[in-house]
């Protein structure tokens, strides 16, 4: 399903999920944008505080929060929330990117394949680019290459070329390694190295 926010902003979202998260990582990815798709701008605030300012500590805390006793119920629990628009105070293109990068997480674990909305993945490729890594960003890791799209008229930095799907992009720069292989050009070989630490547990 696609929707606008009140602001405008182009949103996607999948049709209610129908198959059980994967145990363990997976699982938690579920949990995340469950409580995610329920933090408030005063909500997040106030949980800041709570975790001493600490991010990792906040999101750490979400989890346990939405995680529900089995993957069932919590997927139950991502189904009632598919329709929410709340947010915490960030950019609303930082809610593509949890939208696509965590819904790829959560896709490639369970053998699900489906294509994103172009604009959504390049909006998210372009904030994460431009977002340092101590927001969770790749503007350091990036700063030596050219990232280019091949399905998108999309190339973004100066540099060394790494060529590839914009999706890839965004999730290599997201510090998945898995979409690595997708990726061509003469800095593909650096893209391997100063990549964006993995998802710690779910912060991204």
């Amino acid at each position: 399903m696609t929707r606008r926010s009140p602001g405008g902003a182009f949103i996607h979202r999948d049709p209610a999920p129908t198959r059980v998260p994967a145990p363990g990582v997976t699982h938690d990815v579920a949990a995340h944008l469950v409580d995610t798709a329920l933090t408030t701008r005063t909500g997040f605030v106030a949980g800041l505080v709570r975790a001493r300012f600490d991010f990792d500590l906040q999101n750490a805390r979400g989890v346990e929060l939405r995680r529900g006793a089995s993957p069932a119920e919590t997927l139950e629990r991502l189904r009632r929330v598919v329709s929410r628009t709340t947010t915490p105070p960030a950019s609303l293109d930082t809610r593509l990117v949890e939208e696509v990068v965590h819904g790829e997480d959560i896709r490639r674990a369970v053998g699900l394949v489906r294509s994103c909305p172009q604009e959504a993945v390049v909006r998210a490729l372009r904030l994460q680019v431009r977002t340092p890594a101590s927001f969770g960003g790749a503007k350091e890791a990036v700063a030596s290459v050219r990232l280019t799209a091949t399905d998108a008229d999309l190339s973004i930095g100066e540099g060394a070329e790494v060529a590839g799907p914009a999706l890839s992009l965004l999730l290599a720069v997201s510090g998945r390694r898995v979409a690595l292989d997708d990726l061509d050009g003469p800095g593909s070989g650096r893209s391997r190295g100063p990549l964006p630490e993995g998802p710690r547990g779910v912060s991204r």
